[in-house]
């Protein structure tokens, strides 16, 4: 398990566009999807990771706070499916299903919506607001696996709130720090060590 933390993609950068099949729909999702929404939050989460698995209820929290308002979450996936089977569509179609996840969950087989969003670690966390451009990119709270503080989401939620209120979001944020994204072979990008 390497320790890996978010790139910091520069605030303000507008959101990359995707177009990903949806793992418990099979529906194709796009950036397009959500426009109606005041609010994006793109997270890159896997199954097998324990930064993840740290967090799973959190996630589905924040996915049932969050449905009936202008917010609009979708999460990706990238991680090579074939040495880690963990995170093959299937696998994370269960793990929805299981974590009772309310927001849309994408498999990015060929990487390259990771590489745009400048990715590097499960959970990596991006907020945009309406006009699409970042936020925040940072942790979802201070919890570790191994520090014993609570799962909270706070830093999360609170720059999730800001945009929902009309209120800029802080300039200080800590970088979300987890498992690295499982590249396939020859395919890390170079801003990832």
């Amino acid at each position: 398990m390497a320790l890996t933390a978010s790139t910091m993609l520069p605030l303000g950068t507008k959101a990359p566009d995707f177009h990903l099949p949806e793992v418990v729909s099979g529906k194709a999702t796009s950036l397009s999807t959500f426009a109606d929404k005041k609010v994006l939050l793109v997270m890159f989460i896997c199954r097998h990771c324990p930064f993840v698995k740290h967090v799973q209820k959190e996630l589905a929290q924040l996915g049932k706070d969050y449905f009936t308002k202008d917010v609009a979450i979708v999460a990706i996936s990238a991680n090579d499916a074939k040495n880690y089977p963990d995170d093959a569509p299937e696998s994370l179609k269960a793990f929805a299903t299981e974590q009772g996840f309310t927001f849309t969950l994408c498999y990015d087989e060929s990487q390259e919506t990771a590489k745009a969003y400048t990715a590097a670690c499960t959970p990596d966390f991006f907020v945009f607001d309406s006009e699409r451009k970042l936020v925040y990119r940072g942790q979802l709270d201070d919890s570790r696996p191994s520090n014993g503080k609570p799962v909270t989401g706070e830093d999360l939620r609170a720059a999730i709130e800001a945009v929902l209120a009309d209120k800029p979001v802080t300039d200080e944020q800590k970088p979300s720090v987890g498992c690295n994204i499982k590249w396939k072979p020859g395919n890390q990008p170079s801003y990832f060590g």
